[in-house]
């Protein structure tokens, strides 16, 4: 993260100001080194198509377990971000260019990895009309010309709310529309300062009125409280939300928001009960999960 605003450096002087040191990571968040021949060649296809994952730029914990069954969240759009969330490890400035084979080199990496189930997020462009909304559609359109046996999930950013761009991604649209809420709305100028909650939620509901089935995911263990992390999930759940990914936050590095608290593995049975409960039809909820984890699991379920 190449810079952070007042509210993100307000908030992580005074959590680091008044947490109590969390010692050494839990058990529950230990995970193995990334290993293996399908995880050598997974990172070999990606270079050799020059494309980027989430799964690299966001250090994933479960990179290891999920390219050694060949699975990979392609991230499009280039590697950096125009915005500056205070979790996230994608380096942020002004992108300087557009990759329209971006596309192509995709969905001919979907066929040589035989998916079944394609995940496809991208890093924020505001600096474009449509916010790449384009890019994604030719992704999905390209796949289903292509493999058409493959289900489709994006993972898209929230396009500063216009509907042209939403229009955009509903011309070839994918089989599941996801948009991370991230965070409780109290703690967004720190965690995603160029975002609005209701914002986030209104395009959920927007894409789930279209006909989609659509997901979400949450961080905690960055400051939140239970009681409004289950709020977040009747929020999402009245605006039409399906599917819902609840993983512990971890520090990138040092310069980002620090650590709250380590959530335990009964707490995240907990938010996995309560939100079955509540009608979302999937609830993947542990230590670990992030926005892509099982996602082929949970096509599966509500196909």
């Amino acid at each position: 993260m190449q810079k952070i605003n007042q509210h993100q450096k307000e908030y992580k002087e005074q959590v680091e100001k008044t947490k109590v040191p969390l010692g050494k990571r839990p058990d529950w968040l230990k995970v193995k080194l990334p290993t293996g021949d399908n995880y050598t060649d997974v990172r070999k296809l990606m270079r050799r198509q020059k494309l980027n994952t989430v799964c690299e730029e966001a250090r994933c914990p479960n990179i290891a377990e999920c390219w050694n069954h060949r699975t990979a969240t392609f991230m499009i759009l280039g590697d950096i971000c125009t915005r500056t969330c205070g979790f996230c490890n994608v380096k942020s400035g002004l992108p300087t260019e557009l990759d329209l084979d971006e596309p192509r080199r995709v969905v001919d990496s979907i066929k040589e990895l035989k998916l079944r189930h394609a995940v496809i997020t991208s890093v924020n462009r505001d600096e474009l009309k449509d916010g790449g909304a384009f890019i994604f559609k030719e992704v999905v359109r390209l796949c289903r010309e292509e493999v058409p046996d493959c289900t489709v999930e994006i993972l898209i950013p929230d396009f500063k709310g216009e509907e042209h761009a939403f229009e955009i991604i509903m011309q070839s649209p994918p089989d599941i529309l996801n948009h991370n809420l991230e965070t409780v709305p109290r703690l967004y100028h720190a965690v995603r300062p160029q975002a609005k909650y209701q914002r986030s939620l209104k395009l959920i509901k927007w894409f789930k009125e279209k006909g989609l089935k659509t997901k979400s995911g949450i961080m905690v263990g960055i400051g939140e409280k239970p009681d409004e992390v289950l709020q977040l999930m009747h929020d999402l759940v009245g605006h039409g939300c399906d599917i819902l990914t609840i993983g512990q936050y971890l520090q990138p590095t040092k310069e980002h928001l620090p650590v709250d608290r380590f959530v335990t593995p009964e707490e995240f049975k907990m938010y996995k009960e309560e939100g079955l409960k509540m009608g979302f039809k999937v609830v993947e909820s542990s230590p670990l999960v992030r926005s892509s984890y099982h996602a082929d699991e949970h096509a599966r379920v509500i196909f």
